[in-house]
């Protein structure tokens, strides 16, 4: 038979006759939860749609895409594919040419349009339509004018030089050409509200005291208004980069992509895929495009949160 001995705190309880010390309520033991009061009840209720649409409709599509791409066969097929890289150079065109073109307008007009004036109060309205309206109509409309055969731009060189125009849409650098300046005509108007709203922010007193003094027009664009908005330039070429990179509706409404597929770029190339029954390829191809869109976006938010 075994003995048991009594513990220490058991012993010095009986030998004392005092009891011992208890362990102090939250000591030792699992904190009670807190409960959620009305008010955060109420907002998880709220938020809640919100991150099942994010989650049906963002992070679904993104990991089954990236599911879908998974396998090197796939970019074997890709880079092999002419059009593939026939479709890089045409978007490193668009972006570049697009870009620059597009901001160096819109710079240079936002300073004609800040001006004072009643009439060029009613062009800017005029001016900002391209924007505001949708793009199916106002690109397929541009897409029908530059029919080679009963188009209005070939009508009118027929009827004013009696020779037939050039068949626009059916020449690849021809075609790529006008799908750029449909990105342009597009967004322009954007991009220049945007710096307009730039050159507004700058004190007046800064060009009175430059007129005082002499300084020229270029002077005063110079060491005045380009300072003052080279960091909403830069942040502003950067967005535009992001979202021409995905500009779909310029190319595809107005070129398809032809002829022959050599106006592709990569936002119109998945679709191109998609049609041939191809979908990994398209997901690879929506894949090879983030190493362009990432550097872009790391850039960006890192100028913003400076």
């Amino acid at each position: 038979m075994t003995v048991q001995v009594p513990s220490t705190a058991v012993r010095t309880e009986a030998a004392t006759g005092l009891p011992r010390p208890r362990p102090e309520a939250g000591a030792g033991t699992a904190r009670p939860r807190k409960r959620l009061t009305p008010w955060q009840a109420w907002g998880l209720i709220l938020i809640t749609p919100y991150i099942l649409v994010f989650i049906a409709f963002v992070l679904y599509p993104v990991g089954y895409g990236l599911w879908l791409a998974r396998h090197p066969e796939s970019y074997v097929k890709l880079f092999a594919d002419p059009v593939f890289s026939r479709t890089v150079v045409n978007t490193l065109v668009f972006l570049i040419v697009g870009i620059n073109v597009k901001m160096a307008i819109a710079l240079f007009l936002s300073g004609f349009f800040v001006h004072e004036r009643v009439w060029i109060r009613w062009l800017s309205l005029l001016f900002i339509l391209p924007w505001a309206v949708p793009s199916i109509p106002t690109i397929l409309s541009l897409r029908f004018m530059f029919n080679p055969e009963w188009g209005l731009i070939n009508s009118l060189i027929f009827r004013f030089t009696q020779a037939d125009g050039p068949n626009w849409l059916q020449e690849p650098n021809l075609a790529l050409f006008l799908a750029i300046s449909v990105h342009i005509w597009k967004s322009l108007p954007f991009w220049t509200l945007i710096l307009v709203a730039g050159r507004l922010a700058i004190p007046a007193e800064q060009y009175e005291a430059a007129a005082v003094d002499g300084a020229s027009r270029w002077q005063k664009f110079r060491y005045i208004t380009w300072p003052s908005l080279q960091t909403l330039y830069l942040t502003s070429a950067l967005l535009s980069t992001i979202w021409t990179l995905g500009d779909f509706n310029s190319v595809y409404l107005l070129t398809g992509g032809g002829p022959a597929d050599l106006t592709h770029v990569m936002a119109t190339l998945g679709l191109r895929y998609l049609r041939l029954d191809q979908v990994d390829m398209s997901m690879a191809t929506v894949v090879c495009a983030l190493p362009l869109v990432l550097p872009l976006v790391y850039f960006m938010m890192k100028r913003l949160s400076k």
